[in-house]
């Protein structure tokens, strides 16, 4: 209630009590009403402004207990300061479990008033810093909505100009006549478009600080394929990946990695003819487990690579970034894997 005078309601049917309350109140600066009914407080508190409300037991129709249960359903209802008998201890627990702030006994001596006036001073306090909780946590989820909205518009962006550059990258490959510049292009393009893709798959996401890993190799394969079948190559690619939220960072490197090992298997594998590269990803306990292989030729790690190398040393790097190491397992065609802190 910053820079605004308390209200409070007093909901009795003795005038005479209000009036005494009236003045207790205005004495020290609150603004006072009074309602004789339980259906006229309730009617007055819907309306709005009340900060406290206090409440008598015993009303014309009914109890102060039937006002505390009608108001339990106000996303933003007053405290309430309940006025019991002297020997009304049951009450008066009854009045706290239902939802009042405090109770007072009335009695007929001068301590009445002083009392109610020290327990409303008390509920005007928890009505300010409840108020100001609440005020607080609303800007809070607010900006965070807005942080969250702009993160959103800024991954549009990167991934419209991650495209563009490798647009631009594929443009520069087609202007060019040496095979082996196109190719190093074309291996450049695909990975800008590994990292838009991150970039897509979080703009569409309510946490920009995760990627469903599963969902985002699924696109990365189909984009793959259509650009290595574009290139010349037929192999197909088969994606097993248990989908579960991966660290934004994480997904990026995911992403390359694949990418490289992908296009090698391609390349490399089965020499232009008809084959299989898989990849599969799944969670075992706190970790997870890439692993990406194929049928052809084979290669154990060992030895020189194919092509300029310069694959494997992304790979390498990737993985160094991840946390994990790359090991190379045996048997026909090639298996790369990696295990890393999901």
């Amino acid at each position: 209630m910053p820079n605004r005078i308390p209200r409070v309601l007093y909901i009795d049917d003795d005038p005479g009590l209000a009036r005494l309350v009236q003045k207790a109140m205005e004495r020290r600066g609150y603004f006072f009403e009074h309602a004789a009914t339980g259906e006229t407080g309730l009617t007055r508190i819907a309306h709005g402004g009340i900060d406290v409300v206090v409440l008598d037991h015993y009303l014309p129709t009914g109890t102060g207990l039937d006002v505390l249960a009608a108001m339990a359903s106000l996303s933003d209802h007053p405290a309430v300061v309940y006025v019991t008998g002297s020997a009304e201890t049951a009450v008066a627990v009854a009045a706290l479990k239902s939802g009042a702030t405090d109770y007072v006994a009335k009695s007929l001596d001068d301590d009445l008033m002083e009392l109610l006036a020290s327990a409303i001073d008390h509920a005007v306090e928890r009505v300010r810093l409840n108020r100001a909780k609440l005020l607080a946590e609303r800007e809070m989820r607010e900006a965070r909505e807005r942080a969250e909205m702009l993160l959103g518009e800024v991954n549009h962006r990167v991934a419209n100009s991650l495209a563009m550059v490798a647009a631009l990258v594929g443009l520069q490959a087609n202007a060019l006549q040496s095979s082996e510049a196109k190719n190093a292009l074309a291996e450049t393009q695909a990975r800008i478009s590994a990292i838009a893709g991150v970039h897509r798959h979080l703009y569409t996401s309510d946490d920009v600080r995760t990627v469903e890993i599963g969902d985002y190799l699924r696109s990365l394969a189909g984009e793959l394929d259509a650009s290595m079948k574009a290139a010349g190559h037929h192999a197909l690619i088969n994606v097993e990946a248990v989908s579960f939220p991966l660290a934004t960072e994480k997904a990026a490197s995911v992403g390359v990695i694949v990418t490289e090992l992908v296009t090698n298997a391609m390349k490399y594998a089965y020499r232009d003819q008809q084959g299989e590269v898989r990849i599969r990803l799944v969670r075992i306990g706190e970790s997870v487990e890439l692993r990406v292989e194929d049928d052809g030729i084979g290669w154990d790690g060992t030895g020189t690579p194919q092509g300029t190398g310069l694959g494997s040393r992304i790979v390498k790097a990737m993985a160094h970034s991840l946390g994990a190491t790359v090991s190379y397992g045996g048997g026909a065609g090639t298996s790369v894997s990696l295990q890393f802190p999901g």
